[in-house]
């Protein structure tokens, strides 16, 4: 009977949005063709970078990009590198990069909130874990995330990795994934506990062939009431091709995907939105970073 009610519910949800998805959500196109920032190349620390990436653009106009660089000649730990740019084209490395290590940080997400920058990232083996800063650069990591089921015993051991997070009237909204198989969602109003609204995943693979292997939510934003998310997907076993989709929802729990997806193929995941003066603009973060604005 709970099982029909949420079926319903899901149904309603979804019913209410509409057929169709904001053209400039759905629609992008590269620009410029080639990417914006990559790997240093060479013998540096970030040779190559990796995962997603994250982007904030300050009232001042400043774009600061936190990004995950390695190099496995030097070894093989993963590094968190720090960048700005006055356009979110051109970006300029900080000089103090890597500007932390001390900890493994990849697949980086920030909230800016409470006078700090709040940053959830994967450690090493996957493991969800908060950073926090004042300045953007010093970083201080708070440990791995407490996640608990909806009775409030643990989960159970292995990855939990992707943590993405909405915070809206004082609850942090975790969302994270477990191999990709499958996206649930956790809620805390301290974050030191996190709670799963269900034990059952909010985005699961599938039924279509895009996404029928591998899915993770990487960025969440809301327009006019409803919540958009982006997410990376994969088609094949084992993984090849990385894309970008697209889902929405009334309440972060019932998610309807677009009929379209993907949104951006090529190769082309970890994709997060940034709302800029000239409108939105969608950055893929992986395995380089590329700009995209909404098609003509």
């Amino acid at each position: 009977m709970i099982h029909r009610v949420l079926l319903l519910l899901s149904f309603v949800a979804t019913a209410a949005l509409g057929d169709d998805f904001p053209r400039e959500l759905v629609r992008w196109a590269p620009r410029p063709s080639k990417a914006v920032f990559q790997g240093e190349g060479g013998n540096a620390w970030d040779r190559k970078i990796r995962e997603r990436g994250w982007i904030l653009r300050e009232p001042d106009g400043i774009y600061h990009l936190w990004y995950t660089g390695y190099n496995d000649d030097l070894n093989k730990n993963r590094y968190l590198g720090h960048a700005t740019s006055p356009d979110g084209i051109a970006w300029i490395r900080d000089p103090a990069n890597p500007v932390h290590k001390t900890s493994w940080v990849e697949d980086v997400c920030v909230v800016k909130a409470e006078g700090a920058y709040w940053m959830f990232s994967e450690g090493e083996k996957d493991i969800a874990h908060i950073l926090t800063s004042t300045d953007a650069k010093t970083w201080t990591d708070l440990g791995p995330l407490d996640i608990r089921n909806f009775d409030g015993t643990a989960i159970s051991e292995g990855p939990r990795g992707t943590p993405t997070v909405w915070l809206e009237n004082g609850v942090w909204n975790l969302f994270y994934e477990r191999r990709d198989q499958a996206v649930w969602l956790a809620r805390s109003t301290d974050r030191k506990v996190w709670l799963n609204v269900s034990d059952e995943p909010v985005l699961k693979c599938g039924p279509e062939a895009y996404d029928s292997t591998a899915v993770a939510i990487n960025h969440i934003s809301k327009r006019d009431g409803v919540y958009y998310a982006i997410y990376h997907a994969n088609a094949t076993t084992p993984w090849k091709d990385w894309s970008t989709c697209i889902a929405r929802s009334r309440d972060l729990i019932h998610w309807e995907k677009y009929s379209g997806n993907p949104i951006v193929t090529n190769n082309s995941s970890s994709g997060i939105l940034v709302d800029t003066p000239q409108g939105p603009r969608l950055y893929t973060m992986h395995p380089e970073v590329r700009r995209y604005e909404p098609a003509k």
